[in-house]
């Protein structure tokens, strides 16, 4: 059998009873590890997803806990599969399993080899979100916004952003990582070299969407556009941050700490239990400050 499991938010703490007792079944086990990471099991140094705090809280052999990178589960999901209608095998998922096309696309995969596939569901970004005080049922599609480069700067995410500002809806906006990715220069020279870890801030979403909207002139993102910043939802360490966007570019990268960061632009109506919730965490000497 196929195990997917969810992870949740924080830490190796957040796995399912039930998850836990799959993982502890298994004979072999993967961890997604581009797609997302768990916050508290990464290298401080590198950034690098770390398996040993897993492995330890599972009450697994270290070692056990496969990295599945990006290559690994698009073009070797196979060797992923293998086995499975003969042992368990077991598939970890920061957040719900169901959070990135990526594992219902192995989901598939497995449904058409006859192998038996059991989803334990856990707490995602998705959901995780409405601790920023705004309302679940008024969010609208989820966009992704990826790291700029000298070469490539695209814009197609923005209409999303304007068709749920239109429809009065709030967008989650999630924000890029690359994991164990090759640069421009050594994928086109065929060379397996690999970037150090990256993830994108706040102050870099925001400057970003500030960028698109001076080349667009949509009046979609402006410097004064209400925003809430959310690090490390999940954790011990959780901070949201309620501004505009001209003043999460200009903050301090301290203000928001270590990765995993999101972005959220509220809808043109907030609602007022919505706003007072956002109040909460209002940026000291905000514009947008109801005091």
């Amino acid at each position: 059998m196929l195990f997917l499991v969810g992870l949740g938010l924080g830490d190796e703490k957040d796995i399912t009873v039930k998850g836990l007792e799959a993982v502890q079944s298994c004979k072999r086990v993967y961890l997604d590890a581009y797609t997302s990471i768990v916050i508290g099991c990464r290298n401080e140094a590198t950034g690098a997803p770390e398996t040993a705090p897993l492995e330890s809280f599972y009450g697994i052999a270290p070692g056990t806990i496969v990295l599945a990178d990006r290559e690994l589960v698009e073009q070797k999901a196979d060797q992923i599969l293998a086995g499975a209608t003969e042992a368990n095998i077991a598939f970890l998922v920061v957040g719900d399993p169901f959070g990135a096309t990526t594992h219902t696309d192995l989901f598939l995969r497995a449904i058409k080899q006859n192998i038996p596939v059991k989803v334990i569901h856990n707490t995602s970004i998705v959901n995780g979100v409405g601790a920023c005080g705004l309302q679940l049922y008024s969010f609208g599609a989820i966009v992704t916004i990826p790291f700029f480069t000298d070469r490539w700067r695209p814009d197609s995410f923005y209409a999303k952003i304007e068709s749920n500002q239109t429809l009065k809806l709030h967008t989650l906006c999630l924000l890029d990582i690359r994991v164990k990715e090759q640069s421009e220069q050594d994928l086109l020279a065929g060379r397996r070299v690999y970037e150090q870890p990256r993830f994108m801030t706040v102050r870099q979403a925001a400057a970003q969407l500030l960028e698109v909207e001076a080349k667009l002139k949509r009046n979609v993102c402006g410097p004064d556009s209400p925003a809430v910043a959310i690090a490390r939802l999940g954790a011990d360490s959780q901070r949201i941050v309620f501004g505009t966007l001209g003043e999460f570019v200009d903050a301090y990268d301290e203000l928001f700490g270590a990765p995993l960061h999101s972005l959220v632009l509220p809808g043109p109506e907030i609602h007022e239990l919505e706003m007072e919730m956002l109040q909460l965490n209002i940026l000291p000497g905000s514009k947008l400050s109801k005091n």
